[in-house]
């Protein structure tokens, strides 16, 4: 199935709440290397609009809360797939991957706010 047709499908049904699960490596590592690539594409992009805008410290500060708010998000989220995965018994490797994630993903939202705040300092300093 092309890229085109599953990212429809996978589309359509994520705008009904519906996700889709891989039952081997194969097709998992195939998603994988799909979204590092469209992410790197995207980045490109990224990369060259952010060096136009942020030319001080505060012009980095709203990108970097947007991103604190998406990454805490999805924490939490992934906080609720911890909690229902300890609550169904599922297997402990997969447990600890998902505390893992969890942990870090804290750590990254810890980071990102030290980020926010190194701005805020920075340029009442200047």
């Amino acid at each position: 199935m092309s890229l085109a047709r599953r990212s429809l499908m996978e589309a359509g049904a994520a705008r009904f709440g519906w996700r889709r699960a891989y039952a081997d490596n194969t097709a998992v590592d195939e998603l994988l290397t799909e979204q590092t690539e469209t992410a790197y594409t995207e980045a490109t992009n990224h990369a060259a609009l952010a060096t136009a805008k942020n030319d001080d410290v505060l012009a980095v500060q709203p990108g970097v809360l947007d991103v604190r708010g998406r990454v805490l998000a999805d924490v939490l989220y992934l906080e609720g797939v911890l909690a229902g995965a300890r609550n169904r018994g599922l297997p402990g490797e997969l447990i600890e991957r998902l505390e893992d994630a969890v942990d870090h993903g804290h750590e990254l939202t810890v980071l990102l706010a030290d980020t926010v705040r190194t701005t805020a300092a920075l340029h009442a300093a200047s």
